[in-house]
């Protein structure tokens, strides 16, 4: 199920790392995920009943990014 989250909410958010980058919603491998992934590390942030869990502790690494490489698969950069 895709995630639904207020357009100006998903423009503050940031993934809480020392990056601070904005997120984007879904994951690399399925953009309907409940997840938001940070386009800097590559963290994908757990959506839970629409909540974002933007902890560190809570975050994976997405398979197909490596830490410190910006994310260009960037669904929206058009």
């Amino acid at each position: 199920m895709a995630i639904t989250l207020d357009a100006q909410l998903l423009e503050i958010l940031a993934c809480p790392s020392p990056d601070h980058a904005p997120l984007r919603p879904g994951t690399p491998d399925d953009a309907g995920a409940d997840a938001l992934t940070c386009t800097e590390c590559g963290r994908v942030y757990p959506v839970r009943d629409g909540i974002p869990v933007l902890l560190l502790e809570e975050a994976v690494f997405s398979g197909d990014h490596t830490p410190g490489e910006p994310d260009d698969s960037r669904a929206d950069s058009a």
